[in-house]
């Protein structure tokens, strides 16, 4: 299956799979689907494709749900529950990078057959891990405060609470997704990349998350309908 069919596959699952949680299991679905990205997009995150006619690291996916996430706790319970999920997100992020490389320090049986493969993933990885965490504490942080920045904007200049979800939505989660992209890439591939490759890549995943980020409005303005099936 073609590597571009597959991204939007994943981008539907992210973005529906949040949905789904958030009808089951209301405030807690939505916290638990930010765990599960956090975990999974620090292993996708290490996986290089080329898909549109763009090389690219793959977790893009993963990452825009966790921003699609905050948007609905902003938007439905409020900028502390935001912020709590994104503390959440940052401790789940730590704990999996201690406990990867805790992995790598046991000394296998004579019957394992797994540990050069786990060890051949996380060994040489710790750097692209601990600049996957900075880019995700950063610009979920500048993410919740960027939403509520928009909203009171909006709110002062029509006077309504309401209007303009689409605009706290996507003002917020374009920028964010440009500071994550430039500081994971930035302190992952320095000197591993010249500067003008490493632009170029920047630009590439960039334009990705443009797309991802526009694409989340429709799963937040459904999120909306589902408020009166949910305690607040």
């Amino acid at each position: 299956m073609p590597n571009e069919i597959l991204l939007c596959l994943s981008l539907l699952f992210s973005y529906g799979g949040l949905l789904v949680f958030f009808k089951l299991f209301g405030k807690a679905g939505l916290y638990t689907w930010m765990t599960f990205t956090a975990i999974t997009a620090n292993i996708e995150v290490l996986i290089l494709v080329n898909a549109f006619g763009l090389e690219q690291t793959l977790g893009n996916t993963l990452f825009a749900a966790s921003f699609l996430a905050t948007d609905i706790l902003s938007e439905i319970y409020g900028k502390k529950s935001a912020n709590k999920a994104v503390f959440i997100g940052i401790a789940v992020s730590a704990s999996f990078i201690v406990i990867t490389n805790l992995w790598l320090l046991y000394t296998p049986s004579t019957n394992d057959w797994v540990f050069p493969s786990i060890k051949t993933v996380f060994s040489n990885t710790p750097r692209i891990m601990t600049a996957s965490l900075i880019g995700y504490a950063v610009s979920e942080i500048f993410d919740v405060w960027a939403y509520h920045a928009w909203w009171n904007f909006t709110q002062k200049k029509t006077g309504s609470k309401e209007k303009f979800l689409w605009l706290r939505n996507n003002g917020s989660t374009l920028v964010s997704q440009f500071i994550n992209i430039v500081i994971f890439n930035f302190l992952a591939f320095w000197k591993i990349y010249d500067l003008k490759t490493l632009i170029n890549i920047t630009a590439s995943c960039y334009i990705i998350y443009i797309f991802t980020s526009l694409l989340d409005t429709p799963f937040i303005y459904l999120a909306k309908t589902m408020i009166s099936t949910q305690d607040k």
